[in-house]
């Protein structure tokens, strides 16, 4: 019987991208070149702010100093106006909502850091409703290693063979069975392309394509 649901962040549980795709726009148009599409930004949200700025500087070194100023610059940015254009997935709220009725805990693993994540959460009124949350800050290593996972698990009390875990990158889903937990592929969340094509192969224990499909599943899993 499956006791909590653990979630991805970025393109999992909240729909962050929009946010992403205003700011790096605008950074490509302050760097005066072409502006990276937003399917593209999408696409990148899950490798995190090195990824990000990338897309506009493709011809620095990430250890150039430059590179790393404006990778600062893009997460101060980002801190500011956190949550402008972000918001849960359509649905999502009515899945955290059944969990909490039937007193499921639910919590986030990510690789966000803490600050930006912590602040997420406050904007969309979320801080009170996760039971936990996991960040890099919190374990010597990241997903796709089970530690994160694990870590979760252990605050929750739960055993990792009780826990979903729900996630859009390959990473997630090594992380979740690295640590026996059942996995989920969030198929509409922002998938990284080289792997998209041949979903299966991530060896996720269920695939779903919406959120809707989501809710379905988790109901018939409780």
């Amino acid at each position: 019987m499956i006791k909590a649901v653990l979630f991805d962040l970025d393109g999992t549980l909240i729909d962050t991208a929009a946010d992403f795709i205003r700011i790096i726009q605008l950074m490509c148009k302050e760097k005066g070149c072409d502006i990276v599409d937003a399917q593209t930004i999408r696409t990148q949200v899950s490798e995190g702010a090195r990824a990000m700025v990338k897309l506009v500087y493709p011809e620095l070194a990430i250890d150039d100093p430059i590179f790393l100023d404006h990778r600062q610059k893009f997460l101060d940015q980002y801190g500011a106006d956190i949550a402008v254009d972000t918001a849960l997935f359509a649905g999502m709220d009515d899945i955290l909502k059944d969990l909490e009725s039937r007193q499921i805990p639910w919590g986030i693993v990510t690789n966000k850091p803490r600050w930006l994540s912590e602040a997420l959460l406050k904007a969309l009124d979320l801080t009170q409703r996760c039971a936990v949350l996991v960040c890099p800050e919190d374990v010597k290593h990241t997903k796709p290693d089970p530690e994160p996972m694990l870590l979760a698990a252990s605050q929750l009390n739960i055993a990792p063979e009780q826990i979903i875990y729900i996630g859009d990158h390959p990473r997630d889903i090594l992380a979740g069975k690295h640590a026996h937990m059942p996995t989920v592929l969030a198929a509409y969340g922002y998938l990284p392309p080289e792997s998209a094509h041949d979903l299966a192969a991530w060896g996720a224990d269920y695939i779903v394509e919406d959120v809707q499909k989501l809710q379905k599943l988790i109901t018939k899993l409780l």
